[in-house]
This record gives C-alpha cells, sequence and structure tokens, in this order.
C-alpha cells in the first residue's frame, strides 16, 4: 500500500515538457539526489522497497525531456495517478521506484557520454546500430531493455560501436 510523504509538486496534464534550457550541470546536480539510492545493488533494493516520493517521478518527467505520453508508455502508469499520489503525498510502489531509479541512472549516464540531455533524448529516439537497429526509448519499458541501452552507452563511451 502507498505511504505518506512530504514533498509536492506539479506539472501541468497535457503539455509536453520542454528540456531545451536544461543545462548539463542542472541536469547533473538535481540528478545527485538520486545517485545515493541506487549507488550500488542493495542501496537500489532498499530504496525500491521503500517506495520513493511520487516526486521523483514528476523530477523525471522534467529532466528526462520525456513527453508525458512517453512516460506513461515508458512508465505503465499516468501522469494524473502520479499528480494524484503527489497530492496525497503517497509513495509509488518499489516496481515502479526501482524502474525510475534505474532510468535515473540511465540519463545520468546518456547525459554525460552526449554532453546535454536534449542529445541524450535525440540518441534514444534513433535506431541505434548495437541494439539491432532498435530504438533505445522503445526498449525502456522493461528492466531488461534498460539495461540493454545501458551495455549500448558503455559501449559508445568506450568507442566500441561495432
Amino acid at each position: 500500500m502507498a505511504k505518506k510523504t512530504g514533498a509536492k509538486n506539479s506539472i501541468s496534464a497535457k503539455k509536453p515538457v520542454e528540456n531545451t534550457t536544461v543545462e548539463k550541470s542542472m541536469v547533473k546536480e538535481a540528478l545527485t539526489v538520486y545517485q545515493t539510492l541506487c549507488a550500488n545493488p542493495i542501496n537500489l533494493l532498499n530504496s525500491s522497497k521503500k517506495g520513493l516520493d511520487a516526486k521523483a517521478a514528476i523530477d523525471f518527467i522534467n529532466l528526462s525531456g520525456f513527453t508525458q505520453e512517453e512516460f506513461q508508455e515508458t512508465f505503465k502508469t499516468t501522469v494524473k495517478t502520479i499528480q494524484n499520489y503527489n497530492r496525497n503525498e503517497l509513495k509509488l510502489d518499489a516496481a515502479l521506484s526501482e524502474k525510475l531509479l534505474i532510468s535515473f541512472a540511465l540519463f545520468e549516464k546518456g547525459v554525460t557520454i552526449f554532453g546535454s540531455a536534449k542529445e541524450f533524448n535525440s540518441w534514444i529516439h534513433q535506431p541505434a546500430f548495437g541494439l539491432g537497429d532498435q530504438i533505445p526509448f522503445e526498449m525502456m519499458d522493461t528492466i531488461t531493455g534498460i539495461g540493454l541501452v545501458d551495455d549500448e552507452l558503455t559501449r559508445i563511451a568506450y568507442g566500441d560501436l561495432a
């Protein structure tokens, strides 16, 4: 069951979130909050089981450049549900919390490799050779898919594009 928490935040219900003015340092600073929660597998497990504040999902939407529709497709929940959880100070369940934390880590890695949130967001929407020409975003609806995208980012970081 959902638990109460403290912070409130909101996003508009219909408008896509723009990310063009978010600088790399601002993104990294915002992601720092979630780094310790997924710094190692034990922290990830414990943080996921405790459940994240719904604000984490709102933070992800605002930082990632995902439209609300993309968020809903990837995380299999509605923005309205997240807003209601946030308004009622409820925690997210373990599965959604885990997926968000792993996605934050992936997003941070992508921003580091590509230099900006905008460039990373552009990359995840293009076919990737190392992923069998699949579009990374379309793989991010499962933990396995996120892991494959993460592996591809590691290959890119080390220049192993073949």
